[in-house]
């Protein structure tokens, strides 16, 4: 046998444990035999590295540390679910799923809902090239280094009687087994590193180390539960994906369960509400699927979750315990939260400390005292909440709170600046602890794009006083950044290089940075749009701003008073000082002649990627969406097309491939 043949012989036996030990949890060898196997691999690849492939088992754990996760564009959005509480809520669901089908027959597919963190993995012709965060849904973070450690996801999918998709996205949950995490945390105790409050948060955690070496000595598991999309093989229900996925060597989550109508769903469900402690893993509930993944797409989404499934969240987690004080924090935009510090309790598996009390009318409704005797509450992993007040556990000993007339900060005033609002907030435009959170927005990709200026940096900044405002960065020198932690001559120059290119990001983004209160990103390009410079936006009144339809009056009253402000008219000035840009720049808006109309591409093109296809669509005044629903207008058909020309098919939408696209875009550009 060659080297080569050898080499791939050896790297195809250790897939075979892997997948053994690791997915099927049903080991043929011992540790100590896998090690040997491995041990020889590496060996082998180093002695002949032009025969290592992206798939090796020596290739999880690899690459150097990285500054920051480039963004990643999800193929459809990765929405998130809407909750039910009661079988009556369920039912209600399967009521609107019902009428949504116009009475056709469907099922249902019932699985735990795994308590971890969202990912997407995608795989090329059966390798994994990409693994990326959720995100805010559209757009997610390159994690790749760092799933690729994860031992529990194959590196590349195993051989079928299938025909290997050339592009599958997968989804599921990366998650830590309960006993994982306790092992996790008693470690990190040794060293006296802080520990992580649960199982979620140390996935989290480890999944956005820059270090992959790291992530590699964290207990992480993956479960996959969904699909984003598949080129070049057909599926037509979710069960029947599940399995293909088993096949390619894919962990599905476990208990799924194919349900043939609600009653037997919700049996299902009341199943495993009981039986949950009984997982080496946390789940907080079920979620129910409809089958059938062209009554899906009947059904579609809303801007924010499917119609066709939903999660049955099981019953909050209680405790009761004793509020030892009530302290508050100030927020980026000077919002006073109160929170109570507490006698520390276990609930739902995790030791409670703080919970918060959301604001100082909460409080008073609650009628809560520090000293008083709480019922909390943790649906899910969310921060804890104080429920009531036991009143027959009182002393008499309680103390009433105040709400506090200073920043406990920076010792401004704090006022409720309108009676029906619920919030009191520091009015210092000042204040170290607004500034600290101010200063990080001011910095982050979709704000200025500063890169280097995180969270760390920025808190030195403040605390050493180098920075009293948001343009104080644009004045600082390399010998100002050497004196902070961990700061060497390259990343100076890095983070200054990184200051200067953010004096030319467009007005938009200034204002979106700027943390103007209902002010947020898209807000903000839209204000930037219509008046074209700062100096215009300034000067308008109430009236100019709702006379645009994107615009409120909540909006509109708090554009304005944030523009009168002294410390704000300062603050621009100093910034216009600094060279940063004020003007927006006029988009040149050519013919629109695919105006309403709605594109669906599916398939491989030959003549253009697909992001530069769905950019020229856009600017022809065209919608281009990632899913087939009775509103789309043309479905474009590449080669090795997915389910969505099935599905355009039985909607009976136009279907027309790339070359009569092609004839289409000289057409209406003539």
């Amino acid at each position: 046998m060659d080297i080569k043949k050898k080499i791939e012989s050896l790297r195809e036996e250790i897939k075979k444990h892997d997948y053994l030990y690791y997915v099927l949890n049903q080991p043929e060898i011992s540790d100590a035999e896998y090690d040997k196997l491995y041990k020889k691999l590496v060996e082998l690849e180093k002695k002949y590295p032009q025969f290592i492939t992206p798939d090796s088992p020596t290739q999880r754990v690899s690459g150097q540390p990285v500054e920051l996760f480039r963004p990643v564009k999800h193929s459809k959005p990765m929405l998130s679910l809407d909750n039910t509480y009661s079988a009556e809520e369920v039912k209600e669901w399967d009521e609107r799923v019902r009428k949504g089908l116009k009475e056709e027959k469907y099922a249902y597919v019932t699985e735990p809902k795994i308590d971890g963190v969202s990912v997407a993995l995608t795989y090329e012709n059966g390798i994994l090239t990409l693994g990326a965060t959720r995100g805010d849904s559209e757009t997610g973070e390159d994690i790749t280094a760092n799933i690729k450690t994860i031992r529990s996801i194959p590196l590349s999918l195993l051989p079928t009687s299938y025909l290997l998709p050339k592009r599958l996205e997968i989804r599921g949950e990366v998650y830590i087994e309960k006993k994982d995490f306790n092992h996790l945390n008693e470690e990190m105790k040794s060293r006296g590193e802080t520990i992580f409050a649960n199982p979620r948060n140390a996935a989290a955690g480890s999944l956005r180390q820059k270090d992959p070496h790291i992530t590699a000595q964290r207990p992480l598991k993956f479960f996959a539960h969904s699909y984003g999309e598949i080129v070049g093989q057909e599926i037509n229900f979710h069960w029947e994906y599940l399995q293909r996925l088993k096949e390619y060597g894919i962990k599905t989550v476990e208990h799924t369960k194919l349900c043939k109508n609600i009653d037997e769903v919700i049996t299902y469900c009341k199943e495993w509400e009981e039986k949950r402690d009984g997982l080496p893993y946390e789940i907080d509930g079920m979620v129910l699927k409809v089958n059938s993944l062209v009554q899906q797409e009947k059904l579609g989404t809303t801007l924010k979750s499917p119609r066709w499934a939903i999660a049955y969240k099981f019953p909050a987690r209680q405790a009761t315990t004793k509020i030892k004080n009530i302290i508050v924090n100030v927020g980026r935009t000077g919002i006073i939260t109160p929170v109570a510090e507490l006698e520390p309790v276990e609930c739902g598996g995790v030791t409670i400390s703080h919970s918060t009390l959301h604001n100082f009318d909460e409080i008073k409704r609650l009628g809560v005292k520090i000293g008083d005797t709480v019922l909390i509450e943790r649906a899910g992993e969310v921060i804890p909440k104080v429920v009531k007040v036991i009143e027959t556990k009182r002393t008499g000993k309680e103390k009433e709170f105040k709400v506090p007339s200073r920043c406990p900060v920076c010792n401004g005033p704090i006022v409720k600046e309108k009676e029906e609002e619920v919030a009191y907030r520091c009015i210092n435009p000042s204040c170290p602890a607004q500034l600290v959170r101010g200063l990080i927005h001011f910095g982050k990709r979709e704000a200025m794009d500063i890169e280097g200026l995180g969270e760390s940096v920025v808190e030195q900044l403040v605390e050493k006083k180098m920075v009293s405002d948001f343009a104080d960065i644009y004045f600082l020198k390399k010998e100002g950044f050497l004196k902070l932690d961990l700061f060497a001559e390259k990343k100076a120059e890095n983070l200054l290089t990184a200051i200067e290119k953010s004096k030319n990001r467009p007005l938009g983004r200034l204002l979106y940075a700027l943390g103007i209160r209902h002010v947020g990103e898209k807000a903000a390009q839209v204000l930037a749009e219509k008046f074209e410079r700062m100096d215009n936006l300034m000067k308008a009144k109430v009236e100019n701003l709702t006379s645009i339809y994107e615009v409120g009056p909540v909006m509109a009253e708090s554009v304005v008073n944030f523009f009168r402000q002294e410390g704000t008219k300062k603050l621009i000035e100093k910034l216009k000082k600094a060279g940063i840009n004020m003007r927006e720049e006029k988009k040149k808006v050519g013919p629109q002649p695919l105006a309403g109309k709605t594109f669906v591409f599916t398939g491989e093109l030959k003549s253009f990627a697909r992001t530069e296809v769905e950019t020229k669509v856009k600017e022809l005044g065209g919608s281009p969406t990632s899913s087939v629903s009775k509103k789309t207008d043309f479905v474009v058909v590449g080669e090795n097309p997915g389910s969505k020309l099935d599905k355009a098919k039985s909607l009976k939408i136009t279907i027309i491939d790339e070359d009569e696209f092609i004839k289409m875009l000289k057409k209406v550009e003539q």
